[in-house]
């Protein structure tokens, strides 16, 4: 799924649309990517001498990957929590953000997944999200 695709399913527009290609979707499963390129005008503001792509989008862009993997139609995804929130490694400039996300549990309208965000290899945040969906 390219990015046209993908903006025809989330309501998220740039410079806050944070995932860029869904590699893998199942139902209960998702993996997407997002190109954290140096031109980003957020590191013109996040330690411009040191850029640094804040957690807070990192964070926001496994929501958004889970609401793909959620929505049917004309959907709007809802952000409802965050626990236990970890970011283990700095994200910088020129590199692929990878976003992996699994269902854990529905109930309702109310979902609970576990998000995982990695550079290559290597985790540098996790989180379990609360969403919803409203109609």
């Amino acid at each position: 799924m390219n990015k046209e695709e993908i903006m025809k399913i989330l309501p998220h527009r740039d410079p806050i649309l944070l995932v860029d290609r869904v590699i893998e979707k199942k139902e209960d499963y998702i993996i997407a990517e997002k190109d954290i390129k140096r031109d980003n005008p957020v590191f013109k503001g996040h330690f411009p001498e040191y850029p640094i792509y804040p957690g807070v989008y990192i964070i926001e862009g496994l929501a958004q990957t889970a609401g793909l993997m959620l929505l049917k139609g004309s959907e709007i995804p809802l952000f409802l929590g965050i626990d236990s929130a970890r970011f283990k490694s700095e994200v910088r400039p020129e590199c692929v953000l990878r976003y992996e996300v699994k269902l854990k549990e529905r109930r309702g309208n109310i979902v609970f997944v576990d998000a995982k965000a990695f550079v290559g290899s290597k985790m540098v945040a996790k989180a379990q999200l609360m969403l919803g969906v409203k109609e």
